[in-house]
């Protein structure tokens, strides 16, 4: 069967809890009802223009798609849940845009998409005007109103409009499991890639269909209205990442799942600490998602600068970009009650490992448990590794996704068949260690190999970040004469921090063997990083060879 709809999972709980607020942003205050009327009107409009569901899954390989495309090129807002569920509710498929593209990123979005609609906003119609005649295909433009003052683009429809829009004369079409969920990765080191997945598969791997603390998802429609009601107003979450990011949306449904609601800062452009921990103490949220150092470490020097009143904080959840411990224990020294999750997963496997760390005891960096459809597989992928084996790949079988959109070749080499077993392998080193743990060594396409040694640039980043004195940090290699390639630390230091190269290299030498110690330190006022946290591994490669 095809099993569970995203659209439907919403519009579930939205009937089993119809008066509970669902998001909160800036003076709006939305109600489960109110989001999904909204949600329905988005669905109208897209079927009124002819947009949906044109060739079922069951004939179609796992690299194509039957649908028609939506991008969504939007900031943080209630626009953006809206557009997402009110596109799945009229059977099209939306995506993520990273609105920090530059014209030649989006063209190449656009045209590999294969988009057909366009939702976005006022701030980006000047981008959109640029290259709305050069997309095949592309006839649907809707247009959010911001602050920008930017008016209406030619043709565009309001999104004020949008939403109002009423049901069409004919029958809307019927929300399936086999629809498409594509997500879009963050392109930091090479093009983007549009991972495709069935909803049925992504909701339990990822977006709630697994209840916290259990192995077994939902059985039904009717178990997660119950659920919904049994929460008695579930969780506030306040949502510092953004949307257009995978574990954003994940996020964001685990809260639907349950009756909870999302809180965002009034500041999407930008994190701001205060505004974010102003919003949290105020709403009284109990789970705050965080992407690594870069979103951590902001919030923690604003935790230890001034008082917050945030004893209704009960949760960090980590995932995207690791947390070095030095963080972490800032954290949890600014907040004894917290307890953080660490989270290993990818737009291809979903929410793949888990670890906690509470104050006084504080997770191992980058050791987790193994969950039982997560293995390593060998390093020429033809076998399972046992306790004690090392230089794997980390890998998921069970539900993960069909394959990148139109990309069959790629589609082969990332979710290869083993003694007749399908796996996602998206390129993360592991081993397995003597006790049947996994350690995470780090993403392939980033190591550096120097001198015939293949270091991981995740440790090494760990190992600098220890320093007091550095705020963040990015390690990459470049071309070496002696060493093939050298391992080079892009270091941004604390306000007001003075400290020589020499002692950031001593620090990282404490807690890394000498060959992984980086060759140099290039220092820069200010890191280059996605709107998500996640290292741009590109800007950074051109510092260290500038």
């Amino acid at each position: 069967m095809p099993g569970f709809n995203l659209s439907t999972v919403f519009r579930t709980v939205a009937r089993a809890v119809p008066d509970q607020e669902v998001l909160v942003w800036r003076d709006r205050r939305l109600t489960y009802a109110e989001a999904d009327a909204r949600m329905d009107g988005v669905a109208h409009f897209l079927v009124s223009q002819g947009l949906g569901c044109h060739t079922e899954r069951d004939a179609l390989a796992g690299h194509e798609s039957g649908q028609s495309h939506l991008g969504i090129y939007l900031r943080n807002g209630n626009e953006y849940l809206e557009t997402l569920v009110g596109a799945w509710r009229a059977r099209v498929a939306p995506y993520n845009i990273n609105y920090r593209y530059v014209e030649e990123e989006l063209l190449y979005l656009l045209e590999d998409a294969g988009t057909d609609a366009l939702v976005y906003a006022a701030e980006f119609a000047p981008q959109v005007a640029a290259l709305r005649d050069r997309v095949a295909g592309l006839r649907v433009l809707v247009q959010v109103a911001d602050e920008s003052g930017h008016a209406l683009l030619p043709g565009a429809v309001d999104y004020a409009d949008v939403v109002g829009t009423p049901a069409p004369s004919g029958a809307m079409p019927e929300p399936s499991g086999d629809d498409l969920f594509i997500m879009y990765t963050g392109g930091t080191t090479g093009m983007p890639k549009g991972v495709v997945w069935r909803h049925d598969d992504v909701f339990v791997s990822a977006m709630g269909g697994l209840p916290f603390g259990t192995t077994t998802p939902y059985a039904s429609y009717e178990e997660i209205a119950q659920a919904a009601v049994d929460a008695n107003g579930g969780t506030t979450m306040l949502m510092l990442p953004p949307f257009m990011h995978g574990a954003a949306q994940w996020s964001a449904f685990h809260m639907f799942t349950t009756g909870g609601k999302i809180v965002i800062p009034d500041d999407v452009h930008r994190l701001v600490p205060a505004d974010a921990l102003g919003v949290a103490a105020r709403e009284r949220c109990l789970a705050i998602p965080v992407v690594g150092d870069a979103v951590a470490r902001p919030l923690v020097e604003e935790l230890e600068r001034r008082d917050y009143d945030l004893s209704c904080v009960a949760a960090f959840s980590n995932g995207g970009a690791p947390l070095s411990p030095t963080v972490r224990s800032r954290l949890l020294a600014a907040l004894p009650h917290l307890m953080i999750r660490d989270t290993v997963g990818s737009s291809e496997t979903g929410i793949q490992l888990n670890v906690y760390s509470f104050k006084g005891a504080e997770a191992e960096p980058a050791v987790f448990e193994a969950q039982e459809d997560t293995a390593v597989l060998s390093g020429d992928l033809t076998r399972l590794l046992g306790p004690g084996e090392r230089g794997g790949w980390l890998a998921r079988t069970g539900r993960i996704p069909l394959g990148y959109l139109g990309d069959a070749e790629k589609t082969a080499r990332t979710f290869p068949v083993v003694d007749g077993v399908r796996w996602s392998v998206p390129g993360d080193r592991a081993d397995v260690l003597e006790d049947g743990r996994i350690e995470l060594l780090g993403r392939d396409g980033v190591t550096v190999n120097s001198g015939g040694e293949k270091i991981f640039v995740e440790e090494v980043e760990r190992a600098l970040a220890a320093h007091p004195a550095v705020r963040d940090v990015v390690v990459v290699g470049r071309p070496s004469e002696r060493w093939g390639s050298e391992v080079v630390g892009i270091v941004q230091l604390a306000e007001g921090a003075d400290v020589t190269d020499e002692d950031l290299l001593a620090e990282a030498g404490r807690h890394i063997a000498r060959y992984k110690v980086p060759k140099a330190i290039v220092r820069v006022g200010e890191m280059e990083r996605s709107p998500s946290g996640k290292a741009d591994y590109r800007w950074a490669r051109a510092q260290a060879v500038g």
